[in-house]
């Protein structure tokens, strides 16, 4: 059978054009980095190789070398990047250069969308840097074979015009190589000086040689002859093993790029070697922008390393969840080499190792809040609501964890910390008060706040889902208790005339309390008068074991099953609308108004918690019932109010269902 009858051809999924549409398009800017991403590859495919050998002596069989070979071929207008490495079979060639199952190119595109970048510099950080051959070059050809005795070559290859093919293909060898004819404009990639320039600026620290295939002139006169060799042009040494003052920062930042497929470079980095009952060494990153998959599960942990080999791309019992963010290496001396996930569970050396790599990256982020709070401010925005989550889940690290933490608040725009917070609270203030919304914007004017306000207290805007949790966590921080503007024991202090004044506001409230108590039994638990409340009629506040009320609807949202817990609701006696209620109950005892009125009220305090109204049909018809009423009796084009008569109040009957 001819090679012709065995071709196989195979169109892109629809996502795989995009994405080659946008890479051939020029949106990236920095188009040597595809030598970067697909020497990374390369060392993936022998990290790989290393590993399973571990188990499988015999994938070594053949060619021992772990290495990369760079080949220029200036006649044919050619570069092959080639390993001998782990391999791929036929069906891997398909799936992983052909299809989304696992390049994240459709979530690549759609952040693409979302910032309309022209220059995006994401290839890699997506997982697609294959692609990034289609910047230098317009034809790609890729020979791989897979590790093993009875392994088959097969060929890839792909103009990116829509769809690749698949043939049988000669390798003696297992590995795999990739061929890309350049385009004309990009035949610099091709000198030897450029190639080594690249591998120095992005490379240096691979931890396998990189060998450059150069041109060598020997004898002299008619005796002189050129012949090719290959020539390590890398360090080839693993560079969280070097002395930290043989690295330079533009080596922590390259090689965290080649790490983490990021183009930007860390926010910071901390590198550590440990010595005692466990041997270890740590190179830990802080990303500046998060990930795609920041929320996904399966995509936390560090490398992790044994004796310089690798033993897992993302090792989650390194870090707790709420550090998934972090990116780096660790590289025990104490773990087996064929250690499992099980034993990783179990290891009292993992545990150790991570408690003081978590410890690490809380000392980084401390450095970096204090050095550099412009940097730490771009890292909270990113991971502050990640960080948090340890607050609710790891009390062993809550006092670390609450100096750390940064919220906006009544005081000014921009971010506070709680020791700052601290540091200006009043005098005779017993509390850090916050209050619990879905934006700013939505608790700014809270009603729960206003008696806050009016004594000068800083109030904290909480505004992330997971901070309902976090709170009840940290619960105090410098011995000042953490509490709710929307609970109900709000707690203030009071002076004695306050608190007579109170004692008569609860009085006055009078017949009107027990008519709010049987209109809303179905509704709230309790009815009484409020001293958090100068300006509003009303408010909802939150009883004790309760949750506010944006956590509870987010959580009905994600299908969660909540019940609604029976709220408390607070009364301003001294509101005109309340004591206007209040005359009319003693006038009328039985008026259908303040049933209208009191629903209405509810429906009012259950919109400034951040609830939803039970019928908001009912509630739109009642504001246009009052609304109609006020502008009846307002003077408007040259008509006036007649005498005695009164803008709309209480009295104003409103439509009944």
């Amino acid at each position: 059978m001819s090679v012709d009858t065995q071709r196989e051809t195979h169109k892109f999924q629809a996502e795989i054009n995009q994405l080659l549409n946008l890479v051939i398009n020029s949106l990236y800017s920095h188009k040597e980095i595809f030598l970067r991403e697909l020497v990374s590859n390369a060392s993936d495919a022998l990290d790989k190789l290393r590993f399973r050998s571990v188990t499988e002596p015999e994938l070594l069989e053949g060619a021992s070398e772990l290495e990369i070979r760079l080949i220029p071929d200036a006649e044919k207008g050619t570069l092959t990047i080639e390993d001998t490495g782990i391999g791929m079979t036929r069906d891997e060639l398909v799936k992983n250069l052909g299809t989304i199952a696992h390049s994240g190119s459709r979530e690549f595109l759609e952040l693409v969308a979302q910032r309309g970048q022209k220059d995006v510099n994401l290839i890699g950080q997506f997982g697609v840097g294959f692609y990034s051959a289609y910047l230098v070059a317009d034809q790609v050809e890729v020979v791989s074979r897979a590790a093993g005795k009875e392994s088959q070559a097969w060929k890839w290859a792909s103009d990116a015009k829509g769809s690749f093919t698949v043939e049988p293909a000669e390798r003696t060898t297992r590995g795999t190589s990739i061929t890309l004819h350049l385009k004309e404009d990009q035949k610099e990639f091709l000198q030897e000086w450029r190639l080594r320039e690249l591998v120095k600026q992005y490379s240096d620290y691979v931890n396998h040689p990189i060998k450059l295939q150069v041109k060598k002139t020997t004898g002299e006169g008619d005796a002189q002859k050129t012949e090719t060799a290959l020539e390590v042009v890398n360090k080839a040494s693993a560079l969280w093993q070097r002395s930290k003052s043989e690295i330079t920062d533009e080596q922590y930042q390259e090689f965290y790029k080649h790490l983490s497929h990021d183009w930007e470079p860390p926010l910071a980095w901390a590198h550590f070697r440990t010595e005692g009952n466990q041997v270890f060494t740590g190179l830990l990153f802080l990303p500046k922008n998060p990930p795609f998959d920041l929320n996904a599960a399966q995509q936390r942990g560090v490398r992790l390393f044994v004796k310089r080999v690798l033993i897992m791309d993302r090792c989650e019992e390194m870090l707790p969840q709420w550090l998934r963010f972090v990116r780096g290496v660790v590289d025990s001396d104490d773990l087996p080499l064929n250690v499992s996930r099980e034993l990783l569970q179990d290891s009292a050396v993992v545990q150790a190792i991570r408690k003081h790599v978590t410890k690490k990256t809380l000392d980084m982020l401390e450095k970096l809040a204090k050095d550099k709070p412009e940097d730490y401010r771009t890292f909270w925005k990113s991971f502050g609501t990640v960080l948090k989550e340890g607050l609710a889940v790891d009390t062993e690290y809550r006092e670390k964890l609450g100096t750390l933490v940064r919220y906006e608040s009544s005081r000014e725009e921009g971010l506070t910390s709680l020791a700052d917070y601290v540091s200006r609270m009043k005098e005779g203030q017993k509390a850090i008060y916050y209050v619990f919304g879905e934006s700013r914007k939505a608790v700014v004017d809270s009603p729960h706040l206003e008696t806050l306000k009016k004594r000068g207290y800083e109030v904290l805007y909480m505004t992330d889902p997971v901070d309902e949790w976090a709170t009840q966590g940290l619960r105090d921080f410098q011995d000042k208790p953490l509490v709710s503007a929307m609970h109900a024991d709000l707690k203030l202090e009071e002076t004695e005339e306050e608190k007579r004044e109170k004692e008569q506001r609860a009085k006055g409230l009078g017949p009107l309390a027990d008519r709010m108590k049987e209109v809303l039994k179905e509704h709230v638990r309790e009815v009484r008068v409020s001293d958090r409340l100068t300006d509003s009629p009303c408010c909802l506040v939150v009883p004790e074991g309760g949750s506010h009320a944006f956590v509870e609807r987010l959580l009905r949202e994600r299908g969660r099953s909540v019940p609604r817990v029976k709220r408390i609701l607070e009364v301003n006696p001294s509101h005109p609308i309340v004591e206007h209620l209040k005359a009319l109950q003693e006038k009328e005892p039985a008026s259908p108004q303040v049933t209208e009125w009191v629903e209405m009220l509810y429906d009012q305090a259950l919109l400034t918690e951040g609830s939803s109204v039970e019928d908001p049909n009912r509630f739109a018809r009642r504001m246009t019932a009052l609304m109609t009423e006020l502008a009846a009796h307002s003077p408007v084009k040259g008509t006036h109010t007649p005498a005695g008569a009164v803008a709309a109040g209480p009295e104003t009957p409103l439509p009944r269902n």
